[in-house]
C-alpha cells in the first residue's frame, strides 16, 4: 500500500465483518480490509467460497451477520446517495426485451437524473451514448438484448455501470465471455474511467492469472479468513 491512498479515506471499509447467510457456518471472516480511490483491487479464489457473498455484502444487498461494512463513507445499513455504487452481477440483470439504449439509460438515470424530474436529462443522454460508444456498440443502439450475444450482453452491463457514473464499481466476472481483444478493450476502458474519476473498482475473478494482470491488488480467499495485511500485488499473492 502505497503512502499516497493510505493517506486518503477509503471508500471500502470492512472491520470485523463476517459473511454468509447462516451465523453457525459462515463463509468469510475479514478483520479488516480497506479500499482506497483509485485502485482496482481484484477477488480470487475457486467455486463456492464466498466472492459473490462478499461483493453483494459491499454493495449492500446481503447484510453481514457481524462487523461494520462503511461504502462512500456510509454504513452498509444505510441508504447510500444515489448513483454513487455500480453493481455489475454476474447473470447481468438486464432487460432482455428493451433495447440497448434503454437499458444503458437506466443507469444514466441512476447517476444523472433527480428523483423529481419526470424525463431524463439531456445529461443522461450524453452519459449514455458516451458509455454505449466507448463499449463499442454505436451499431446495436436499438437492438433488443435478446438478439445480442453473451460478450455483447456483458458489455451492455458495463457500459450501463459506466452511464451511471459512479463512485465504486462491483463486478462479478465481467470479462467472461470475451474475446482477447475486447476484454482488454473494456478493461482499459473502466481501468481509465477509475483512474480519471478517482473511485474503485473490485472485481471477482476466478482466473487468477487475469485477476494479477488487472489488479494493483488480489485478495484470494482460502479457508473463510482474511489476511488483514494486503499486500500489493507486485510483492506477493495475498490469500484471504
Amino acid at each position: 500500500m502505497s503512502e499516497e491512498l493510505s493517506n486518503q479515506s477509503p471508500l471500502v471499509r470492512l472491520n470485523d465483518v463476517v459473511i454468509g447467510y447462516n451465523p453457525e457456518s459462515p463463509l468469510v471472516t475479514i478483520p479488516q480490509m480497506n479500499i482506497y480511490p483509485g485502485e482496482i483491487v481484484a477477488i480470487a479464489g475457486p467455486s463456492g467460497v464466498g466472492k459473490t457473498t462478499l461483493l453483494r455484502t459491499i454493495a449492500g444487498l446481503v447484510r453481514p451477520l457481524s462487523g461494520v461494512v462503511e461504502v462512500c463513507g456510509k454504513s452498509s445499513s444505510d441508504k447510500l446517495p444515489r448513483g454513487e455504487v455500480g453493481y455489475i452481477p454476474q447473470r447481468l440483470g438486464l432487460v432482455r426485451h428493451a433495447s440497448v439504449m434503454h437499458n444503458v439509460m437506466l443507469g444514466a438515470n441512476a447517476g444523472h437524473k433527480s428523483s423529481w424530474e419526470l424525463l431524463p436529462s439531456s445529461t443522461a443522454k450524453k452519459h449514455a451514448l458516451e458509455a454505449i460508444s466507448s463499449m463499442g456498440l454505436d451499431e446495436k443502439i436499438r437492438e433488443p438484448i435478446r438478439r445480442l450475444s453473451g460478450g455483447q450482453q456483458r458489455r451492455v452491463a458495463t457500459a450501463r455501470t459506466l452511464a451511471q457514473s459512479p463512485l465504486l464499481i462491483m463486478a462479478d466476472e465481467f470479462l467472461s465471455e470475451l474475446d482477447e481483444g475486447t476484454m482488454a478493450m473494456v478493461l482499459d476502458v473502466v481501468t481509465e474511467y477509475v483512474r480519471e474519476s478517482g473511485g474503485a473498482l473490485i472485481v471477482v475473478e476466478h482466473d487468477i492469472s487475469r485477476a494479477k494482470s488487472m489488479a494493483d491488488r488480489m485478495l484470494v480467499i482460502d479457508d473463510g479468513r482474511v489476511n488483514p495485511f494486503i499486500t500489493e500485488i507486485t510483492s506477493m499473492e495475498v490469500k484471504l
